[in-house]
């Protein structure tokens, strides 16, 4: 996957609490078996009216928005069922930041292990973010992930906590896929010790 080290980016305001993965990619949206395209599902019930059309009440659906790639929302964010859609929608949709509250415990694991970071700040902080999408048009944050700091251009600034192996597969770019090549050398010689019962 993508390492993900600093980035800096516009910032798109979902001021909604308990986002489930329902909402963020409906279940018509699941018999993909493949990430690319399902940003074209991304919070489809909301971003339509019934008749298909866009929905111009629906924050995500402004002009202003459409670059963002650093999405902010209240507690609870990726609650509901369990589908990595859910993250491979969101990141086919641009988003490389999830910042909210809190995380539903099987998303925060998905977007972990597809490089799309849920980065959990408190209440307060959050609603500066908020206040400061109202006040700036473009507004704009700075994630710095070794030195586990988030900032904008106007002078504030907080950390936050990352543990230490979620940090460093981020960072690297490492996937349950290429932590396990990290042994590739250690499981060629295992194999080579141990020849396919069943050789073609």
């Amino acid at each position: 996957m993508e390492p993900y080290v600093k980035i800096t980016g516009l910032v798109a305001p979902l001021d909604r609490a308990n986002v489930d993965t329902d909402q963020i990619i409906p279940k018509q949206f699941l018999k993909s078996v493949v990430r690319s395209g399902l940003g074209a599902g991304l919070f489809y019930d909301w971003r339509r009216l019934p008749d298909g059309s866009p929905n111009p009440a629906f924050v995500l659906n402004d002009p202003r928005y459409s670059k963002a790639t650093i999405l902010v929302a209240r507690a609870n964010f990726g609650c509901g069922s369990s589908r990595e859609h859910a993250v491979w929608a969101l990141e086919d949709g641009g988003f490389r930041t999830i910042i909210a509250p809190s995380f539903a415990d099987i998303f925060n694991n998905n977007s972990l292990k597809n490089g799309v970071f849920p980065l959990a700040l408190p209440d307060d902080q959050i609603s500066l973010i908020f206040a400061a999408i109202a006040k700036h048009p473009g507004y704009r944050i700075t994630v710095d992930l070794p030195n586990q700091t988030v900032s904008d251009e106007f002078g504030w600034s907080t950390r936050f906590e990352i543990g230490e192996f979620k940090k460093k597969c981020l960072v690297e770019g490492l996937d349950d896929v290429g932590l396990t090549l990290m042994h590739e050398d250690a499981i060629a010689a295992y194999e080579a010790k141990h020849p396919a019962p069943y050789p073609e």
